[in-house]
C-alpha cells in the first residue's frame, strides 16, 4: 500500500543564513533541516534536481525517505517544502526524523473509484469533492499512498463520509469529533435529465 522508501545524499551545512543559502542554490543544492525525535535540528544541503524530481513524481509528503548525511542514514518524512513561485524549483525542505514506531500526521490524497457504477453520476449528477485529501495520524511505516472511495450504487443526494472509507490498520483521522464528509453527489445545475442518457447512447 505505501510507497517504497528512497534515499537522498546530503551534506551538513556549517554556515546557515541568507548568503550561504544563495551560494548553495548557485551550486545546485538546497538548504534543508531535519528535526524531531528529541534531537537537535540538523542543517543539511540536498541536490535541488533530485528533490524537485521527487516532488513532481507525487507522493512526496507521504513517502518516508532515507537521507544519507556523511554516511549516517536518517529516516525522515518531508513535512513542508517551499517552491520558488517564479521558477518552480525547490527552495527549502523541512524533514521530520521518524523511527519504526513514530506516529506522524500526513495529508493523504483521496481517489474516487467506480464512477461508472454510480446511478447518481450516470443520471447526470455531479461528484462534489469536499476533501481532496484527509489528514491522518498513522505509523510512519504504514503511510497509505491514497485512500479509495468506492462510488458504486451512490445516487444523487448521497454523501461519502470518513466512516465509509476503509482506513489502513492503525490510521485514524485527525478530526475525531464528527463523521466528516469526503464527497457528495449533487444534482446538476439544470436538474437531472432523464433523456440525457438516450442522447449519449445515440
Amino acid at each position: 500500500m505505501s510507497h517504497a522508501t528512497y534515499e537522498l545524499k546530503a551534506e551538513t551545512r556549517e554556515r546557515v543564513g541568507k548568503g550561504s543559502s544563495r551560494e548553495l542554490r548557485r551550486n545546485g543544492l538546497i538548504p534543508a533541516v531535519i528535526y524531531g525525535d528529541k534531537q537537535a535540528p540538523l542543517s543539511i544541503a540536498l541536490s535541488t534536481k533530485e528533490v524537485t524530481m521527487k516532488i513532481h513524481a507525487g507522493g512526496f509528503m507521504t513517502t518516508v525517505a532515507v537521507i544519507d548525511v556523511n554516511g549516517e542514514k536518517i529516516r525522515v518524512l518531508p513535512k513542508d517544502y517551499q517552491l520558488d513561485p517564479v521558477r518552480d524549483f525547490t527552495m527549502h525542505v523541512d524533514f521530520l526524523r521518524v523511527s519504526k514506531d513514530s506516529q506522524v500526521t500526513v495529508e493523504v490524497p483521496v481517489h474516487f473509484e467506480n464512477e461508472e457504477k454510480s446511478p447518481g453520476l450516470k443520471a447526470g449528477g455531479v461528484l462534489n469533492i469536499v476533501r481532496h485529501e484527509v489528514e491522518l495520524n498513522v505509523s510512519a511505516n504504514d503511510i497509505p499512498e491514497f485512500l479509495s472511495v468506492d462510488l458504486s450504487g451512490l445516487k444523487v443526494g448521497d454523501a461519502v463520509h470518513i466512516s465509509n472509507i476503509k482506513l489502513p490498520k492503525g490510521a485514524t483521522p485527525v478530526i475525531t469529533d464528527r463523521d466528516f464528509t469526503i464527497a457528495t453527489i449533487v444534482a446538476p445545475a439544470g436538474g437531472v435529465k432523464e433523456e440525457a442518457e438516450g442522447e449519449a447512447e445515440a
